[in-house]
């Protein structure tokens, strides 16, 4: 036994804290955890949980149009909010349920309140208790950015309110290009209400594959959500009549609602990292080595808070290898690379691996094969949204570097083709697959002849 009360304190209960305590737990230490707001953390409570719901929610105006040309006779629908996000608040309680209930049965000690540091080894708990542990890992996620020199900016929402709205606005104004801004966007758009997104750059979800970028701003323009490019808010100003969003090119946007989605930043302030001489980033992000320890030897940080990659999956996998090297002598790293991810945009964007730009990078020849067709569905739907499906091949290894996706169950699509990306999978092991027909996804394993080959330049 140490002199320590705890073997290992976790200052955070989202995915990523939790998963952590929970198998340092199961390896026999002793472990503590607090977290000052709701077991589940970002992705449960206010993120990717509570969206995808929203998603499903929006996309049924499609499926009540679409029904039509299927011989259904559909009466006129009716979207109630208040339901919606009452029955999503029952589905958000008892997944917290589940983690509270995980950690109990792991024996893991639970403070439901905020802890700070006062040394490398001692925290103080809101309720102004203290106690202390061998190595304390921070997995405090991330938070919500608002353009702090914005006047009017307190009259805007974030995604964390944007899920607790009492009423259904129907004129929205989302400030972002990223995933959370694409993603409410065609929430709020789907749902009936009147959509502007206001981006700073020429185009949206920066990163990402051009062809996909491209898709998704064409589809979301035939959907009617409009996009204005290249500005940014000047103002915002609140009237009997709703809000009013000024741009910095003279132009204003009346909503009723106006959210920001501009980015999210580590949630350090006030833990007292700076005292200790933890190294931050840019940002404020944890700076930590491969076996997430950051510079002072007995602590260590995973998930967003570290800004390397935010998802949670990958955060629950930092968490596990944390757990398993430092408390089950079993060590092992995580892999960043071969990340899937999507878009939950309607239509969907699923991806595994480099983008285009990034590719021509890493490859000196470049096979590039595309497709692009109308889903099956909308033969008799009468929909005009197309499907896009691209593999990336290293000219050389003939291996997939890229996989890209956008349209109907891109996520679910995508997950697959990571699994054979991860085992070295080239285009002729794909070639060699046998079709799944009809389907969107057989489209991966026949297309044969290249749309492009691109070559790095020469030297």
């Amino acid at each position: 036994m140490s002199g320590f009360d705890f073997d290992l304190f976790v200052i955070g209960g989202g995915s990523g804290g939790v998963r952590a305590a929970r198998i340092a737990a199961g390896h026999g230490a002793r472990v503590a955890i607090a977290e000052e707001d709701r077991f589940g953390g970002t992705c449960v409570i206010r993120g990717c949980v509570p969206k995808k719901l929203l998603v499903y929610a929006s996309r049924y105006s499609d499926a009540f149009e679409d029904a039509q040309g299927f011989g259904w006779s559909v009466e006129e629908p009716r979207f109630d909010w208040e339901t919606l996000i009452a029955a999503k608040d029952k589905e958000i309680a008892r997944l917290e349920g589940l983690y509270r209930q995980g950690l109990d049965n792991a024996d893991v000690t639970v403070f439901a309140e905020r802890a700070v540091f006062e040394d490398r080894h001692t925290l103080r708990l809101a309720s102004g208790r203290t106690v202390t542990a061998d190595k304390i890992l921070v997995a405090t996620g991330g938070t919500p950015n608002i353009d702090e020199k914005l006047e009017g900016r307190q009259h805007g929402i974030t995604s964390n309110e944007a899920f607790h709205l009492e009423t259904f606005p129907e004129r929205v104004v989302i400030a972002g290009g990223g995933y959370i801004a694409v993603e409410f966007a065609g929430i709020f758009a789907g749902l009936g209400a009147e959509t502007t997104l206001v981006y700073r750059g020429p185009k949206i979800l920066r990163g990402f594959d051009e062809d996909l970028r491209d898709a998704i701003t064409e589809a979301y323009e035939a959907r009617g959500i409009r996009l204005v490019l290249g500005h940014v808010f000047s103002k915002i100003e609140k009237t009997d009549r709703g809000l009013i969003g000024h741009l910095d090119n003279g132009a204003h946007l009346e909503a009723d609602q106006i959210m920001f989605a501009i980015g999210r930043s580590p949630n350090v302030k006030g833990l007292g990292l700076e005292a200790l001489g933890v190294e931050q980033g840019w940002n404020g992000h944890i700076v930590v080595d491969k076996d997430s320890r950051t510079n002072v030897e007995n602590i260590f940080a995973v998930g967003d808070v570290c800004d390397r990659f935010n998802l949670t999956p990958v955060a629950i996998r930092e968490g596990h290898a944390f757990a398993d090297t430092q408390f089950g002598g079993e060590p092992w790293q995580i892999d960043h690379a071969l990340i899937p991810t999507a878009v939950f945009a309607t239509p969907e964007m699923g991806t595994v691996g480099l983008p285009e730009h990034e590719a021509m990078e890493h490859c000196k020849v470049l096979d590039i094969y595309k497709s692009s067709f109308r889903p099956m569905r909308a033969t008799l739907s009468g929909r005009d949204e197309r499907m896009l499906l691209k593999l990336l091949v290293d000219g050389v290894s003939q291996r997939i570097v890229g996989c890209h996706i956008v349209g109907d169950d891109a996520a679910e699509i995508a997950q697959m083709a990571a699994i054979a990306m991860r085992m070295g999978a080239r285009k002729e092991d794909f070639d060699r697959t046998m079709a799944l027909h009809p389907s969107a996804a057989e489209e991966l394993v026949t297309m044969r002849n290249k749309t492009e080959t691109r070559r790095q330049a020469a030297e």
